[in-house]
């Protein structure tokens, strides 16, 4: 096999909406249990209640891989460890540039449309790629491994910044 391979992945953090969202359901699956005890219709709408929040309150775990094999790049999605959604797939005859996101490469790329894949992370280093699709640019913003910036020089070294 000489497909150059890498992954990576990343949890999201939590921020302050996601917390209170978090917050917002126990509290009503609290109040839900509580329409349960009292019986009659309230039984009814406080068990539809647990259930559809309890059904919610996974989802709001979120976890970004990245899966690089040979030139193309997967973006993926795993909400709550157990439903996998794949979000973007690129290849790298479509990139403009690959740089870190803090890097003076990409001043010129300012007004493109934006997809955040990265954890969000004060502490983490985020790299952003440039996409071309069609007539407009797009800037992903992803966290990849050593491993991952090492294969993706090997296959575009034009197309990526270290810098």
């Amino acid at each position: 096999m000489n497909d150059a391979y890498a992954e990576a992945g990343v949890k999201k953090q939590e921020n302050a909406a996601s917390m209170a969202l978090r917050v917002l359901i126990i509290i009503g699956i609290l109040l839900g249990v509580y329409f349960m005890m009292m019986g009659g219709f309230f039984s009814i709408a406080g068990v539809a209640l647990v259930v559809v929040l309890g059904f919610m309150f996974p989802r709001l775990q979120v976890d970004y891989e990245y899966v690089y094999v040979d030139g193309q790049l997967d973006f993926d999605k795993i909400i709550g460890k157990s439903k996998r959604k794949t979000m973007l797939r690129i290849d790298f005859d479509q990139v403009d540039i690959m740089a870190p996101a803090t890097s003076h490469a990409l001043d010129q790329y300012t007004n493109v449309e934006k997809k955040d894949y990265s954890s969000g992370a004060k502490d983490s280093k985020p790299y952003a790629i440039i996409v071309s699709q069609g007539d407009k640019k797009i800037k992903i913003l992803f966290e990849p491994s050593d491993k991952m910036i090492d294969l993706i020089k090997q296959k575009a070294p034009r197309k990526i910044s270290t810098y």
